[in-house]
Protein backbone atom coordinates (compact mmCIF):
# COMPACT_ATOMS: atom_id res chain seq x y z
CA UNK A 1 0.00 0.00 0.00
CA UNK A 2 1.59 3.40 -0.91
CA UNK A 3 0.54 5.77 2.01
CA UNK A 4 1.21 8.58 -0.19
CA UNK A 5 -0.48 8.12 -3.69
CA UNK A 6 -3.17 5.28 -3.15
CA UNK A 7 -7.00 6.18 -3.43
CA UNK A 8 -8.05 4.64 -0.07
CA UNK A 9 -12.17 3.75 0.66
CA UNK A 10 -12.41 3.35 4.51
CA UNK A 11 -16.17 2.74 5.32
CA UNK A 12 -16.22 3.28 9.39
CA UNK A 13 -13.89 6.19 9.33
CA UNK A 14 -16.47 9.23 11.22
CA UNK A 15 -14.61 8.14 14.94
CA UNK A 16 -12.10 6.16 16.35
CA UNK A 17 -9.37 4.04 14.52
CA UNK A 18 -11.08 4.87 11.24
CA UNK A 19 -11.04 8.42 11.76
CA UNK A 20 -6.98 8.45 12.92
CA UNK A 21 -5.98 6.71 9.72
CA UNK A 22 -7.92 8.85 7.74
CA UNK A 23 -6.40 11.51 8.76
CA UNK A 24 -3.18 10.18 8.89
CA UNK A 25 -3.63 8.76 4.51
CA UNK A 26 -4.56 12.03 3.88
CA UNK A 27 -1.75 14.40 5.45
CA UNK A 28 0.37 11.98 3.35
CA UNK A 29 -1.02 12.85 0.08
CA UNK A 30 -3.26 10.06 -0.32
CA UNK A 31 -6.92 10.18 -1.44
CA UNK A 32 -9.56 9.82 1.28
CA UNK A 33 -13.05 8.85 0.73
CA UNK A 34 -14.71 7.92 4.79
CA UNK A 35 -18.06 6.27 4.78
CA UNK A 36 -20.76 6.46 7.79
CA UNK A 37 -24.33 6.30 8.45
CA UNK A 38 -24.41 10.03 9.38
CA UNK A 39 -24.70 12.50 6.48
CA UNK A 40 -24.21 15.30 8.64
CA UNK A 41 -21.13 14.19 10.39
CA UNK A 42 -19.70 13.20 7.02
CA UNK A 43 -20.34 16.28 5.71
CA UNK A 44 -18.35 18.33 8.50
CA UNK A 45 -15.59 15.74 8.48
CA UNK A 46 -15.39 15.37 4.33
CA UNK A 47 -14.97 19.72 4.92
CA UNK A 48 -12.42 19.46 7.66
CA UNK A 49 -9.80 17.29 6.20
CA UNK A 50 -10.45 17.46 2.65
CA UNK A 51 -12.31 13.55 2.26
CA UNK A 52 -14.77 12.27 0.02
CA UNK A 53 -17.52 11.13 1.46
CA UNK A 54 -20.38 8.20 0.82
CA UNK A 55 -22.98 7.60 2.95
CA UNK A 56 -23.26 3.61 4.08
CA UNK A 57 -24.80 1.20 6.58
CA UNK A 58 -22.33 -1.98 6.76
CA UNK A 59 -25.46 -3.84 8.63
CA UNK A 60 -27.28 -3.21 5.21
CA UNK A 61 -26.88 -5.14 1.82
CA UNK A 62 -28.18 -2.63 -0.34
CA UNK A 63 -26.58 0.56 1.49
CA UNK A 64 -23.41 -1.49 1.12
CA UNK A 65 -23.91 -2.44 -2.85
CA UNK A 66 -25.23 0.98 -3.95
CA UNK A 67 -22.06 2.76 -2.01
CA UNK A 68 -19.91 0.74 -3.22
CA UNK A 69 -21.27 1.25 -6.72
CA UNK A 70 -20.99 4.86 -6.22
CA UNK A 71 -17.19 4.88 -4.98
CA UNK A 72 -16.42 3.01 -7.78
CA UNK A 73 -18.59 5.58 -10.27
CA UNK A 74 -16.83 8.70 -8.31
CA UNK A 75 -13.64 7.40 -7.81
CA UNK A 76 -12.54 4.98 -10.54
CA UNK A 77 -9.18 4.62 -9.26
CA UNK A 78 -9.94 3.64 -5.91
CA UNK A 79 -7.54 0.71 -4.89
CA UNK A 80 -7.56 0.33 -1.63
CA UNK A 81 -10.13 -0.61 0.80
CA UNK A 82 -10.30 -0.61 4.56
CA UNK A 83 -12.94 -2.83 6.31
CA UNK A 84 -12.99 -0.38 9.52
CA UNK A 85 -17.10 -1.08 10.35
CA UNK A 86 -17.55 -2.73 13.53
CA UNK A 87 -19.65 -3.51 16.82
CA UNK A 88 -18.62 -4.87 19.82
CA UNK A 89 -21.04 -5.25 22.32
CA UNK A 90 -21.39 -7.63 25.89
CA UNK A 91 -23.76 -10.36 25.93
CA UNK A 92 -24.40 -12.85 28.36
CA UNK A 93 -24.85 -16.78 27.17
CA UNK A 94 -26.75 -18.26 29.91
CA UNK A 95 -29.87 -17.24 28.47
CA UNK A 96 -31.16 -17.17 24.86
CA UNK A 97 -32.80 -13.82 25.82
CA UNK A 98 -29.63 -12.01 27.14
CA UNK A 99 -27.89 -12.83 23.76
CA UNK A 100 -29.39 -13.90 20.41
CA UNK A 101 -30.94 -10.70 18.97
CA UNK A 102 -26.61 -9.29 20.16
CA UNK A 103 -25.48 -12.35 18.68
CA UNK A 104 -26.92 -11.81 15.19
CA UNK A 105 -26.30 -8.12 14.98
CA UNK A 106 -22.74 -8.57 15.54
CA UNK A 107 -22.84 -11.05 12.87
CA UNK A 108 -24.70 -8.51 10.42
CA UNK A 109 -21.77 -6.18 10.77
CA UNK A 110 -18.59 -7.31 11.69
CA UNK A 111 -19.14 -10.85 9.41
CA UNK A 112 -21.35 -10.47 7.06
CA UNK A 113 -20.78 -6.59 6.74
CA UNK A 114 -16.63 -7.46 5.30
CA UNK A 115 -17.92 -10.43 3.08
CA UNK A 116 -20.75 -7.65 1.45
CA UNK A 117 -17.87 -5.14 0.80
CA UNK A 118 -15.20 -7.57 -0.59
CA UNK A 119 -18.01 -8.86 -2.80
CA UNK A 120 -18.65 -5.40 -3.99
CA UNK A 121 -14.96 -4.27 -4.66
CA UNK A 122 -13.07 -7.11 -5.77
CA UNK A 123 -13.10 -7.29 -9.34
CA UNK A 124 -12.99 -3.78 -9.70
CA UNK A 125 -9.38 -4.01 -6.85
CA UNK A 126 -8.53 -7.00 -9.72
CA UNK A 127 -8.28 -4.05 -12.74
CA UNK A 128 -5.91 -2.36 -10.64
CA UNK A 129 -1.96 -2.75 -10.99
CA UNK A 130 -1.21 -2.59 -7.18
CA UNK A 131 -4.80 -2.44 -4.61
CA UNK A 132 -4.98 -3.56 -1.31
CA UNK A 133 -7.63 -5.05 0.89
CA UNK A 134 -7.43 -4.49 4.36
CA UNK A 135 -9.15 -6.79 6.85
CA UNK A 136 -9.81 -5.74 10.49
CA UNK A 137 -9.67 -8.26 13.05
CA UNK A 138 -8.72 -8.13 16.55
CA UNK A 139 -6.13 -9.17 19.41
CA UNK A 140 -9.09 -11.08 20.45
CA UNK A 141 -9.67 -13.48 17.48
CA UNK A 142 -6.50 -15.06 19.60
CA UNK A 143 -7.51 -14.82 23.10
CA UNK A 144 -10.92 -14.30 24.64
CA UNK A 145 -12.54 -11.39 26.60
CA UNK A 146 -15.27 -13.27 28.84
CA UNK A 147 -17.70 -10.55 27.95
CA UNK A 148 -17.76 -10.92 24.51
CA UNK A 149 -18.25 -14.13 22.92
CA UNK A 150 -19.64 -12.97 19.45
CA UNK A 151 -17.31 -10.24 19.21
CA UNK A 152 -14.39 -12.31 19.65
CA UNK A 153 -15.28 -15.10 17.20
CA UNK A 154 -16.30 -12.94 14.73
CA UNK A 155 -12.68 -11.50 14.55
CA UNK A 156 -11.76 -14.73 14.34
CA UNK A 157 -13.43 -15.22 11.40
CA UNK A 158 -11.70 -12.06 10.01
CA UNK A 159 -8.42 -13.61 10.47
CA UNK A 160 -9.34 -16.72 8.74
CA UNK A 161 -11.27 -15.18 6.14
CA UNK A 162 -8.08 -12.80 5.67
CA UNK A 163 -5.82 -15.95 5.30
CA UNK A 164 -7.78 -17.88 3.01
CA UNK A 165 -8.82 -15.10 0.42
CA UNK A 166 -5.62 -14.32 0.75
CA UNK A 167 -3.98 -17.44 -0.62
CA UNK A 168 -7.29 -17.47 -3.50
CA UNK A 169 -6.28 -14.15 -4.59
CA UNK A 170 -2.40 -14.25 -5.09
CA UNK A 171 -0.62 -13.15 -8.00
CA UNK A 172 -3.85 -10.85 -8.93
CA UNK A 173 -2.24 -8.05 -7.90
CA UNK A 174 -4.36 -7.28 -5.12
CA UNK A 175 -2.59 -7.95 -1.70
CA UNK A 176 -4.37 -8.63 1.59
CA UNK A 177 -3.22 -7.62 5.06
CA UNK A 178 -4.54 -7.89 8.28
CA UNK A 179 -4.74 -5.33 10.85
CA UNK A 180 -4.83 -6.63 14.53
CA UNK A 181 -5.61 -3.98 17.24
CA UNK A 182 -5.07 -4.32 20.70
CA UNK A 183 -7.25 -2.36 23.15
CA UNK A 184 -7.75 1.04 21.75
CA UNK A 185 -9.11 4.06 23.64
CA UNK A 186 -12.14 4.80 21.23
CA UNK A 187 -15.61 4.36 22.14
CA UNK A 188 -16.16 1.10 20.55
CA UNK A 189 -17.21 -0.23 24.26
CA UNK A 190 -18.75 2.23 27.25
CA UNK A 191 -15.39 3.36 28.89
CA UNK A 192 -12.54 2.49 26.40
CA UNK A 193 -12.14 5.61 25.58
CA UNK A 194 -10.55 5.97 29.56
CA UNK A 195 -9.30 2.63 29.81
CA UNK A 196 -5.97 2.95 31.37
CA UNK A 197 -5.18 -0.67 29.66
CA UNK A 198 -5.96 0.64 26.36
CA UNK A 199 -3.81 1.97 23.80
CA UNK A 200 -3.71 5.50 23.34
CA UNK A 201 -5.70 6.15 19.97
CA UNK A 202 -2.59 8.34 18.45
CA UNK A 203 -0.24 6.04 19.70
CA UNK A 204 -2.24 3.43 17.73
CA UNK A 205 -2.52 5.15 14.46
CA UNK A 206 0.77 6.17 14.05
CA UNK A 207 2.26 2.89 15.03
CA UNK A 208 0.12 1.51 12.18
CA UNK A 209 1.17 3.97 9.41
CA UNK A 210 4.83 3.41 10.64
CA UNK A 211 4.34 -0.17 9.82
CA UNK A 212 2.85 0.20 7.02
CA UNK A 213 5.25 2.36 5.34
CA UNK A 214 8.40 0.63 6.52
CA UNK A 215 6.81 -3.62 6.03
CA UNK A 216 5.35 -3.07 2.91
CA UNK A 217 5.39 -7.04 2.73
CA UNK A 218 3.74 -7.84 5.42
CA UNK A 219 0.66 -9.73 5.94
CA UNK A 220 -0.03 -8.59 9.60
CA UNK A 221 -0.14 -5.30 10.80
CA UNK A 222 0.80 -6.16 14.27
CA UNK A 223 1.57 -2.84 17.21
CA UNK A 224 3.82 -4.04 19.76
CA UNK A 225 1.00 -3.81 21.90
CA UNK A 226 -1.17 -6.56 20.54
CA UNK A 227 1.56 -9.36 20.39
CA UNK A 228 1.04 -10.09 24.07
CA UNK A 229 -2.56 -11.80 22.84
CA UNK A 230 -1.48 -12.63 19.04
CA UNK A 231 0.92 -14.87 19.89
CA UNK A 232 0.00 -16.44 23.43
CA UNK A 233 -0.78 -20.12 21.77
CA UNK A 234 2.89 -19.84 20.31
CA UNK A 235 4.38 -18.60 22.95
CA UNK A 236 2.55 -21.73 25.00
CA UNK A 237 1.47 -19.52 27.60
CA UNK A 238 -2.15 -19.18 26.17
CA UNK A 239 -4.12 -20.33 29.94
CA UNK A 240 -1.88 -17.53 31.09
CA UNK A 241 -2.93 -15.06 28.91
CA UNK A 242 -6.54 -15.80 29.15
CA UNK A 243 -6.21 -15.32 32.86
CA UNK A 244 -4.65 -12.20 32.61
CA UNK A 245 -6.44 -10.60 30.03
CA UNK A 246 -10.17 -11.53 32.44
CA UNK A 247 -8.67 -10.76 35.48
CA UNK A 248 -10.81 -7.55 35.43
CA UNK A 249 -13.96 -8.89 34.47
CA UNK A 250 -16.27 -8.22 37.28
CA UNK A 251 -18.36 -11.36 35.94
CA UNK A 252 -15.25 -13.69 36.67
CA UNK A 253 -16.74 -14.96 39.81
CA UNK A 254 -20.71 -16.31 38.32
Amino acid sequence: MDTTRDTVFIPGATSGIGLALARRLRARGATVIIGGRRQELLDELSATHGFGAVRIDTADADSIRDASAEVIRRWPDVNAVVLMAGIMVAEDWRTADGFLATSESIVTTNVLGPIRLIAAFVEHLRTKRDATLITVSSGLASVPLRPTPTYNASKAFIHMLSESIRLQLRGSGVRVVELVPPAVRTTLMPGQEDAPNALPLDDFADEVMTLLETQPEAREILVERVKFLRYAEVRGDYDEVVGVLNATDPHAAD
